[in-house]
C-alpha cells in the first residue's frame, strides 16, 4: 500500500474504534455520524486488505493485524499532537476548557483551592469537572475529552500519574449515636463485634467502601446505597446509619458539631489519591501547565 493514496483521517478513526472497541462509540468521539465511520472503516480495510475489527458482543475486537498496527498509528498520532501543540502555553490569555473527572468528594476537596488559582493565574480558562465510570476514563484521557482525573482510581490502564496526598477511610455515625458509649468503653479486640452491631449507608462511587463492608462480614447491614457521599451528612445525622468516609471530608462534617467519627482497624484502610493524565499528551503545553498548577497546590497543602 502506498501511504501517498492513504487518508490520514482514516488512522484517527482507526486509532479511536481500538481504543473504543466500538464503531458508533468512536463515531462520537470523533463527531462522525455512524455511517459515514463504517465507511471509513471499509476503505480502510479495502486499503489494508484486512477486516481490523470483528464482532465481539455489543462491539468490536482487533484482528491480530490491528493489534500490531495500533501501536504505530498511537506512536505516529501522539508525535502529530506534540508537534501541533508545541507553542507554549500563555495562562494569562488562553480560553481554553479544562475538564476534569473529579467525584463529588473530590469536586468539594480540590475545587476551591484550583479555581482559585486559576482565576488568578489563568482567569480566561474554564474548568468543566463530572465523574466518569472508571472503566471509561483511560479512553477518556487518551482521547482528549478529560484532560486530567483526580482520585482514588487504581487499575486505570496505560495512564500516567503523581501521588498528591494520602488519605483514610472512618466510619461517621450522628454524634448522639447508641453505639459511642460502647465504643469509648471497649475492651481489646472488640471492635469487629461493635461493627457488625452498625446499620450501614453505602456509596457507588467509592467502590473500595463497599468491598470493606464485605471484608467486615456486614454488607447484609447495608440499608441505603447512594450514589455519592455529600447526599449522606444529612441522613446519617437522621438515623442511626454509618457511613464510610474518607477523613478528610469527614473531618469537615464533625467540626459542624452534629457527627462523630470511629477510626477503627479496617481492611483497606489507607488509600493514595493521585492525578492522572495519558501519556498521549505527557508533552501537550497546557495540560503540563495544569498539572502543575494541581501538583504544586497540592504539595503545598
Amino acid at each position: 500500500m502506498d501511504i501517498k493514496t492513504l487518508d490520514l483521517n482514516l488512522l484517527r478513526l482507526f486509532d479511536a474504534i481500538w481504543r473504543a472497541r466500538s464503531v458508533s462509540r468512536a463515531a462520537e468521539e470523533l463527531g462522525l455520524s455512524q455511517p459515514a465511520a463504517s465507511q471509513g472503516l471499509a476503505r480502510l480495510r479495502r486499503h489494508l486488505d484486512d477486516a481490523l475489527f470483528v464482532r465481539a458482543g455489543a462491539g468490536v475486537a482487533p484482528t491480530p493485524r490491528a493489534e500490531t498496527l495500533a501501536v504505530a498509528v498511537q506512536s505516529a498520532l501522539g508525535t502529530l499532537e506534540q508537534a501541533l501543540a508545541a507553542a507554549a502555553f500563555e495562562p494569562l490569555r488562553s480560553a481554553r476548557v479544562f475538564r476534569l473527572h473529579l467525584s463529588d468528594i473530590g469536586e468539594a476537596r480540590f475545587l476551591p483551592r484550583l479555581l482559585t488559582a486559576l482565576r488568578a493565574e489563568a482567569p480566561g480558562t474554564h474548568l468543566e469537572t463530572q465523574p466518569w465510570p472508571h472503566g471509561e476514563i483511560a479512553g477518556a484521557l487518551d482521547s482528549g475529552r478529560l484532560d486530567v482525573a483526580i482520585g482514588y482510581l487504581p487499575m486505570l490502564g496505560d495512564t500516567l500519574s503523581l501521588p498528591l496526598f494520602k488519605d483514610r477511610y472512618v466510619i461517621v455515625l450522628r454524634r448522639d449515636h447508641p453505639i459511642l458509649w460502647h465504643w469509648t468503653r471497649r475492651q481489646p479486640g472488640q471492635e469487629a463485634e461493635l461493627l457488625s452491631r452498625l446499620h450501614y449507608a453505602s456509596v457507588r462511587s467509592h467502590a473500595d467502601t463497599s468491598r470493606i463492608l464485605h471484608l467486615l462480614g456486614v454488607e447484609r447491614r447495608v440499608h441505603l446505597t447512594a450514589a455519592n457521599f455529600l447526599s449522606l451528612p444529612d441522613t446519617v445525622k437522621a438515623t442511626d446509619l454509618a457511613v464510610l468516609m474518607p477523613s478528610q471530608i469527614a473531618t469537615r462534617f464533625v467540626a459542624l458539631g452534629e457527627h462523630a467519627v470511629l477510626e477503627p482497624e479496617l481492611p483497606l484502610r489507607e488509600f493514595t489519591v493521585s492525578l492522572y493524565w495519558s501519556r498521549r499528551f505527557d508533552h501537550e503545553p497546557a495540560q503540563r501547565w495544569l498539572r502543575g498548577r494541581i501538583e504544586a497546590l497540592f504539595r503545598a497543602a
